[in-house]
C-alpha cells in the first residue's frame, strides 16, 4: 500500500462486537457440505432420487456472499470515516498475504494428488516397482499411460467382473482436453482461455499503474476491460465443459482424470468468478462511488494481488493439466 506510515502511539480503532465472522462460517459450512453432496450424488446418487444438496449449496453461498457483503461494507464505512489506523491497515495487508498462501496451500494439496497419481499410483497399478507386484496380480491387462483413458475396472472388463476394489462404475473418456488430442490448435479452448487470463493480468496491472497516478479515467477504462475478460474466461471454461461432457465423454465417473481435471479445472474456475467479482466491485466503487484516491486504494490492491495470484494457478495448470 502507498503512502502509508505508522507511528508508535497512534490510536487503533477496534470495531464493535460482531456476529458477522459467524454468519460467514455458518454459510462456508453449508457450501461445503451442499457441495460434497452434489459430487456425491452425480459419483454414486440414484438419479430418479431428489435430494436437498443444490438447495442446500446455493443457500450457504448466499447466505456467506450476504455476509460478505455486509462486513465489507461495514469495513468501507469506517476507512471512510478516518477510523482506520496505519496499524489496521497494514493489518489488513497481512491479512490479504496469509489468505493468499491459504489458497496457495489449498491448489498445492490438489496438484500434489495429481502428482501422485500421475507418478506413483499409476505406475503400481499398471504393475511398476515393488509397490506394484500386487496390483500386477489383480489388474494384469491394464497399461497405465496419462491422460488414463482406460480405467483398470474397465481393463478387467467393467464392474461385474471386478471382483474387489469395486465402488462404483466408471467410464473412460474417449478423448482428452490434452493438447495432444487437439483436432486443431485454433479451436483448443485452454489455449484461448490462457490468453485471455494473461492478457487480463497485463490489463489489471495497467489500471494499478493509472490509480498510482491518480488517472481515474485511466484505471476505470483498464479496471472495466479485466472484468470483461474475466467473465469471457468464464464462458469459454463452460463452453470447455459443454465440450467435455458432451462430445469427448469426460465425466466425474471417467476415473482418476476426470475426477483431477474437474478439480483442479472447477476450483480454479470458481476462483477466477469470486476474483472477477472482487474486481467488479471495485470497479463499481470507482465510477459510482467515486472513491479510490492515489494513496487510498487498497481494496483493489487486494483484488489485484488475488487476481494475479488465479493467473499464476492457471500457468501451472495450463502446462501439467493440458500439455505434459
Amino acid at each position: 500500500m502507498t503512502g502509508q506510515t505508522s507511528t508508535e502511539y497512534e490510536k487503533y480503532y477496534v470495531p464493535e462486537k460482531s456476529r458477522l465472522a459467524l454468519c460467514a462460517t455458518t454459510g462456508l459450512i453449508l457450501s461445503i457440505y451442499g457441495a460434497s453432496g452434489i459430487m456425491n450424488d452425480m459419483t454414486f446418487g440414484d438419479p430418479d432420487e431428489a435430494t436437498n444438496s443444490w438447495s442446500i449449496f446455493l443457500f450457504g453461498m448466499f447466505f456467506f456472499a450476504a455476509t460478505l457483503f455486509s462486513w465489507f461494507r461495514t469495513a468501507i464505512k469506517e476507512n471512510i470515516a478516518g477510523l482506520n489506523s496505519a496499524q489496521l491497515k497494514k493489518s489488513y495487508v497481512l491479512g490479504m498475504f496469509w489468505f493468499i498462501f491459504s489458497e496457495v496451500m489449498f491448489f498445492f494439496a490438489f496438484f500434489g494428488a495429481l502428482f501422485y497419481v500421475r507418478n506413483l499410483a499409476g505406475p503400481w497399478l499398471g504393475g511398476e516397482g515393488d509397490g506394484g507386484r500386487m496390483n500386477g496380480l489383480l489388474w494384469p491387462s491394464f497399461d497405465f499411460s496419462w491422460p488414463m483413458m482406460q480405467t483398470p475396472q474397465e481393463a478387467m472388463g467393467g464392474a461385474t467382473t471386478q471382483l474387489i476394489a469395486n465402488n462404483g462404475s466408471f467410464t473412460s473418456a474417449h478423448t482428452s482436453m490434452s493438447f495432444a488430442d487437439a483436432h486443431a490448435w485454433w479451436h483448443w479452448l485452454p489455449l484461448w482461455n490462457t490468453l485471455v487470463l494473461l492478457t487480463s493480468s497485463v490489463t489489471c496491472h495497467i489500471a494499478h499503474l493509472g490509480i498510482l497516478k491518480g488517472d481515474k479515467k485511466k484505471f476505470n477504462l483498464w479496471l472495466g476491460i479485466t472484468v470483461a475478460l474475466g467473465m469471457i474466461f468464464v464462458y469459454l471454461q463452460i463452453m470447455e465443459y459443454y465440450e467435455a461432457y458432451n462430445e469427448f465423454g469426460l465425466t466425474l465417473n471417467s476415473g482418476i482424470y476426470g475426477s483431477t481435471f474437474f478439480m483442479l479445472t472447477g476450483f480454479h474456475g470458481f476462483h477466477v468468478f469470486m476474483g472477477m467479482t472482487m474486481l467488479l466491485i471495485q470497479l463499481l466503487r470507482s465510477v459510482i462511488g467515486k472513491q479510490f484516491t492515489a494513496t487510498e486504494h487498497f481494496g483493489f490492491e487486494a483484488s489485484s494481488w488475488y487476481w494475479h495470484f488465479v493467473d499464476v494457478v492457471w500457468v501451472f495448470l495450463f502446462l501439467f493439466v493440458y500439455i505434459l
